[in-house]
């Protein structure tokens, strides 16, 4: 019996989830990484956060619900959605400057890039770990113009990565 990839994905992350409560701090990012390498594509690029030290060289685009946006983003982000997306949405942007897409660990910003690639954008990039290993680098968000510390991790699922900052569901 074939499970289907969301299935697969809500699994592993329980699997993940119980190693992480199961050991140290250093275990658990060793389990994020498993997890980010079991959802990403390795031929579409990542940059970590750690490489992102100048955010105006991108056009950033966060992919996530409204709802999420809205509790905090990266300094200058675009809504552009998933479940909503539409080409429409960066109809203005520039193709041949660089993009960088991000949602909570990087999967549906990962989907949303491959989409702007195919319309011919040059240079899109994923950040790696998304919005939660942002702040587990302790990398600043928004709420507005105002600096926050609330992050929405999707679901409580989710939310077991996040391990600084405060949790929004």
């Amino acid at each position: 019996m074939k499970l289907s990839p969301i299935r697969n994905s809500v699994t592993l992350v329980i699997m993940l989830a119980f190693f992480h409560f199961s050991t140290n701090l250093a275990a658990q990012s060793l389990a994020y990484k498993t997890l980010l390498f079991t959802l990403y594509d390795s031929d579409f690029p990542v940059l970590e956060p750690a490489q992102l030290t100048d955010l105006t060289k991108y056009q950033i685009l966060d992919t996530r619900e409204k709802e999420e946006f809205e509790v905090s983003h990266l300094k200058g982000a675009n809504w552009v959605g998933y479940d909503t997306f539409s080409l429409n949405n960066v109809a203005s942007l520039d193709k041949d400057k660089p993009v960088l897409v991000y949602c909570t660990v990087g999967a549906r910003s990962q989907d949303i890039g491959k989409r702007l690639k195919d319309v011919g954008f040059k240079e899109v990039y994923n950040m790696y770990g998304g919005l939660i290993e942002w702040v587990n680098e302790g990398k600043p968000i928004f709420h507005g113009d105002f600096q926050t510390n609330k992050v929405h991790t999707y679901s409580k699922s989710w939310g077991i990565w996040l391990t600084k900052g405060e949790k929004v569901y």
